[in-house]
Order: structure tokens, then sequence, then C-alpha cells
């Protein structure tokens, strides 16, 4: 693969910005796409180009592929970078990169559709040696095979969309009278949320973790992982708090997990960066999930504990270079990611419009990602997020003191945040002491 020379960024916001600093840092071009709802965003003067994509409706602009490819061809972009959300895990959108002749950075097209679909992922996992959830071989044809099945495993059990994500399309059972129903519903969202109603069941795992491995494969066969993200602080399905290395884990079971991360990257072929989600039982045993093929919003944190730049790795791997060595990398300290969203802090509604007042925190090992600034206005169609705010220290406990001082710094006027919600978990003491599970946001009440 040659070297790439000018970078065309299909995505917005933090990200975008994000992107652009590597970029440049790595001499080489940037061309930021945007809609009309984004032609204030500040960092379109960073970038070396800026073209209008479409309107603010998502539809017309970051999610249409004739315009970011049209984009890509006005400016003479050599390359894509997808980030996360929108296209970035679109498939036909890869296949009609490589048409064109402009490399999308990140995994192939069959590496995508075979980690897309849940069921065939799982199989795939099993293969390669990973342990994986107890289920359905496939998909689950009717509530009738539902039920037969749950009875030999034993309930409770989740019903999932094949083609799901985000937490949409998945139903917990707890009890054989009640499958009809959740069948009925969960086949319904998946239809109406991803054009699939095929499901697929596993046993429930009851108050598990949520921990995923970092990894990343070159074209040269080589595969490597950057240490595990813990992610189980989280409200409904999305993430909120992250951070690296999970505590929950000794240091056997967090060297098998790594292992088995890289022999499935290896197994799979997969080249980019890339992420092997797992559930962590009571018990330390750790079940494959799903893989994420793309960039992830908490990659930060991997790249504080590891001295990587990520988005720099994806883009030399794209021009075919080769991994450092496992050996080469040390992982060392701990860090935390908090999500700064525009929304309130208690009922987590939307809270869109001009900020007029923001002082970000700063100090030594103090990191935000963010395109907010003061006078700007957080508009009404897209992701609330305006922010991610990472800490890094040589304990845990160093950094969550670190990070509930850089909260209280922090200061936003003019819309609602989640800023208060951080300070309020970097206090909890069942955070402070390694006490949750996924669930705990919903039946804390503290």
């Amino acid at each position: 693969m040659a070297q790439i020379k000018r970078i065309l960024i299909a995505n917005r916001g933090e990200i975008a910005l994000r992107a652009i600093r590597t970029i440049k840092e790595m001499g080489k071009e940037a061309v930021a796409v945007y809609s009309t709802g984004d032609k204030e965003a500040g960092y379109l003067r960073f970038a070396d180009a800026s073209i209008c994509i479409g309107s603010e409706k998502s539809a017309d602009s970051y999610l249409s592929i004739p315009a970011i490819i049209s984009a890509a061809e006005l400016a003479e972009c050599d390359a894509i970078f997808p980030g996360y959300g929108f296209l970035s895990e679109n498939q036909d959108f890869v296949e009609i990169c490589e048409r064109h002749g402009i490399k999308f950075i990140g995994p192939s097209v069959d590496v995508m559709q075979m980690m897309s679909d849940k069921s065939k992922a799982k199989q795939v996992m099993a293969e390669a040696g990973v342990p994986t959830i107890p289920g359905s071989e496939g998909a689950v044809r009717n509530a009738q095979d539902a039920r037969t099945l749950a009875d030999e495993m034993g309930y409770p059990v989740i019903l999932k969309a094949a083609a799901g994500g985000g937490g949409r399309g998945m139903r917990v059972v707890e009890a054989p009278e009640r499958m009809d129903n959740a069948f009925l519903a969960c086949e319904s969202e998946a239809v109406g949320a991803f054009g699939d109603g095929t499901l697929y069941m596993e046993k429930f795992i009851e108050a598990p973790r949520h921990v995923e491995v970092q990894v990343m494969g070159d074209s040269h066969g080589h595969a490597i992982h950057l240490g595990e993200r813990d992610c189980s602080m989280q409200r409904r399905h999305q993430k909120l708090i992250e951070e690296s290395p999970a505590q929950v884990l000794d240091a056997a079971r967090r060297t098998e997990l790594h292992e088995a991360a890289v022999r499935a990257t290896q197994h799979i072929g997969y080249e980019n960066a890339g992420t092997f989600e797992f559930l962590v039982d009571k018990h330390n045993d750790f079940y494959f999930m799903e893989m994420n093929t793309r960039l992830q919003v908490e990659h930060c944190v991997s790249e504080e504990v590891s001295g990587l730049d990520i988005i720099e790795w994806m883009i030399r791997v794209a021009e075919g270079e080769a991994l450092p060595k496992q050996e080469e990398i040390t992982l060392n300290g701990h860090a935390i990611e908090c999500r700064i969203t525009a929304e309130d802090p208690v009922s987590f509604l939307p809270s869109p419009g001009k900020i007029v007042k923001w002082i970000a925190p700063g100090g030594k090992d103090v990191r935000i990602d963010t395109h907010a600034f003061c006078g700007y206005t957080v508009p009404t169609h897209y992701d609330s997020m305006v922010g991610k705010l990472i800490v890094w220290a040589p304990t845990r406990e160093r950094a969550i003191a670190k990070m509930q001082r850089a909260l209280d710094e922090f200061e936003v006027e003019g819309i609602r945040t989640t800023i208060a919600f951080h300070r309020k978990m970097m206090r909890n003491p069942d955070f402070r002491t390694n006490n949750f599970d996924t669930k705990y946001l919903e039946e804390y009440a503290g």
C-alpha cells in the first residue's frame, strides 16, 4: 500500500477534531466534511479543507454515501477515516470506497460481515477457542423453539436481535410463561430498528461486568492488544464511565482474556483497530459478547495506559506498516474516562442550546477531547456528547481523586450537562471500592 497523503474524515464532533490533530501531526492533510447543522463547528478551520455534504439530517449528510464519496473525490483524498457511528461499520460504504480507489481506514468487508451477525460471530469465536455464552446455535425460529432451548439452559435467558446493537432488540425472559410476549416484542423491535427480525438466545449472565479488549491487527498477520477496559458503569446499555485496567480481574484471568482476544483477532484475519467485548460473571469467568469492528468512543483510556496513539496506528496499518511487537508495549497506571453529554444529570433528557460559559479543567495527565467551546450551540440533530474527560494516574485511587478534582474545575453554563452526575459518582463509595455491575445505575437511588 502506498503512503496515504490526504484523508477525508467521515464524521463530526470531537472525533473529527481528534482525527484532524493526529493526521496533521503525521504530516498528512485532513479534509473535514460537515452538514449545514455543523457549519459553525470550530474544528473546521483546523482542517486543510472542509466541504459541506448536506442538510442537518444525518441521512442527507453524514450517512449519505454518495455525498461523502463525492467530497473525497472532489478533495482528491486517497483515504477515508470513518471514526465511530454513522458509516463506520457500513459494509456497502467500505465496498464503494474500494471501487473508487479510496482506502477505507478500517477492517475488510469480509471480516465486518462475519462479525456483524452476532450468531455467526459467536460460532467463529467458539472455533477460535474463545469462551462464549451458552445459547442457541444460530437463529431461534419461534417462541416455541425458544422455550424448549430455555428449558434446557435454565432461566433467566436473554433474546437478542442478530443485527442489533445499542441495547435495542433485547429482552430478558425470567420464566416460560413470559416467553411468547417477549419473543414477539423483541422480534417487532428488531424489525423496526434494523429491518431484520432474526433473533438468537443466550443464557442471561446475572450481575455481570462489561469488560472489553482493545486489539489491533496488521496485514502481516500480526495482532496485539492494548489492555482491557471496564465499561460496566452504564445506563440502559449506554456507557457513561470507562476505565483501564479492569480491577475485577486478577493477573492470571487478565492474561487469559488478553490471549483470547489476540487469538480471535488472528483467527479471523483482522486488520486495523477493533474491540472484543466480554461479560465477566461473579466467578470471574469471561464470555465473548460481540466485536466492534471500528474505533470505540472509549479508546482514549487504552491510549493513556499504553502510550500509543490508536488513530495514528490505524493509519499506519492502512499504509501496510507492521504493528509493534506485544513485548514492546508497556501497560502502565490507571485511566478513567467520563463522557460529558448535553443532558440533564438526573433525568438524562437532552439539553441542546448555546454554551455561554465553558471552563475546561487542566493539569498534569488531564485530557479533554471535545469540539465544544464558549459560544458553541449544541445541535438537536446528533448525539448529545460534547466531550470526554480523561485522566491518568499511577493507581485507580489516584485516578479517581484526579478525576474528582478535574470535574470540580469543569464549568459549563447555558446547557445542562452530566458533569454533576460524574462528580457524584467519583464520590460514590460503591464506585470507589469497585463494587458495581452493569445494572448498578438502574438500581442505584442514592
